[in-house]
């Protein structure tokens, strides 16, 4: 595995959320895989991209990580609408149909994908503490960090591609963030998952 696509799919709201974080984060990534050997190709889901280069570089990937901040419980819309623009098109690509089959009803909806030689890993920022996933008096009423962000696994879970341990950096605006101490943390999460 040494081929990495890293998408930056910040969404910059002026004075609120200009990206700062997520690019400390993206030079990071970027400074660990170069140190390990690694081919990265990266795309700024804000400054635009062309749908059929994506799909090259999600084919010429073995890994995707995908870095955004989290936006009202979910991916900001950009990164929605990337991914609509470029998953939708590439069928045939990425994956065949939905799996299923008429002539085999053994085959599951979400069963079509033809990323299974790749995996993924999520990097999140979040406003919201730690404390609020896994916690059954929490705001997401119990539910893991992963399964909170269901839909967007379920995108790459329905292409074939595997998950790798997620990421995720909590109370963001808090005025309290170790960023060094952060990136330490970002850094060995990389190391488990892409140095195996």
């Amino acid at each position: 595995m040494k081929n990495i696509l890293i998408i930056n799919a910040h969404q910059k709201y002026e004075g609120f959320a200009e990206g700062n974080l997520t690019k400390d984060y993206i030079n990071k990534a970027k400074e660990f895989f170069t140190a390990n050997g690694f081919s990265i190709k990266t795309t700024v889901v804000e400054g635009g991209y062309n749908p059929e280069e994506e799909i090259q570089k999600l084919l010429w990937a073995d890994a995707i990580l995908l870095q955004y901040p989290v936006y009202w419980m979910t991916l900001p819309w950009i990164a929605k609408k990337y991914i609509d623009e470029v998953f939708t098109p590439s069928q045939g690509q990425l994956y065949i149909n939905d799996g299923r089959s008429r002539d085999d009803l053994s085959k599951k909806y979400g069963s079509g994908g033809l990323m299974g030689d790749k995996k993924y890993m999520l990097s999140l920022t979040y406003n919201c503490p730690a404390s609020e996933f896994s916690n059954k008096e929490g705001f997401f009423e119990g539910l893991s960090l992963d399964e909170a962000n269901f839909v967007v696994h379920k995108t790459f879970q329905f292409c074939g591609a595997e998950p790798f341990e997620t990421y995720s950096v909590h109370d963001v605006y808090k005025g309290d963030l170790n960023l060094e101490e952060e990136l330490a943390r970002f850094e060995e999460t990389l190391k488990r998952n892409f140095l195996k």
